[in-house]
């Protein structure tokens, strides 16, 4: 069953929980590329590895196909795919097998990532509990400080997705500028409260 026919069965189930899709996967991908283990044997060559070139360089190297995809945040993950019968290996074939395998190691890293987040957004502020201790105006910036957190990391993600991206380079200029100012008022808010024990 592939993954289009398990997205199928899940949203006829009504799971609509938080969950990676095969769209979040594929949007997640910016770069494909794609060479045999010939190819790499041969620009070791030309780069005079001499180790490379002690091995020498056996045929079937050609038939061993990698993938390698480049996510969004920089990082790569790798697919293979090797013909033993060198009278089947068809090029085309064995991009999509390599690939395939690619996009089987991405699914539990953004499964991850995901999971991350939902624990993060369960888990209670430190400062989200009773404050009837503190007196007023301390009360004030607590919330102001968890107020204000919640903003900016909402701001933080906002500046990581395509929609961002789209937007004039103007206003994404300024949205981080918003984000720089954001930032060091949650500092000092941050100082304040720490220096609350000291106050008489």
């Amino acid at each position: 069953m592939n993954d289009k026919a398990i997205e199928q069965q899940i949203q006829a189930k009504g799971l609509n929980a938080p969950r990676i899709k095969p769209d979040d996967i594929k949007a997640n991908i910016d770069g494909e590329y794609y060479f045999t283990a010939a190819d790499g044997v041969q620009a070791a060559f030309a780069q005079q590895d001499e180790l490379t070139r002690l091995t020498g360089a056996h045929g079937e190297l050609a038939l061993l196909t990698f993938c390698v995809l480049r996510l969004k945040n920089g990082f790569t993950v790798t697919g293979e795919s090797a013909c033993a019968s060198p009278e089947n290996f068809d090029a085309e074939i064995g991009r999509r097998i390599a690939r395939e395998n690619a996009v089987a190691k991405v699914w539990p890293l953004m499964g991850y990532e995901l999971r991350s987040k939902l624990a993060e957004a369960a888990a209670p502020h430190p400062l989200a509990g009773d404050l009837s201790h503190y007196p007023p105006h301390q009360q004030r910036v607590l919330v102001e400080y968890v107020e204000l957190g919640d903003k900016l990391s909402k701001l933080n993600g906002f500046l990581e997705t395509d929609l961002f991206r789209s937007l004039p380079l103007a206003e994404q200029e300024r949205m981080t500028v918003q984000r720089g100012a954001m930032g060091e008022y949650h500092g000092v808010l941050a100082d304040r409260i720490a220096a609350f024990g000291g106050e008489a």
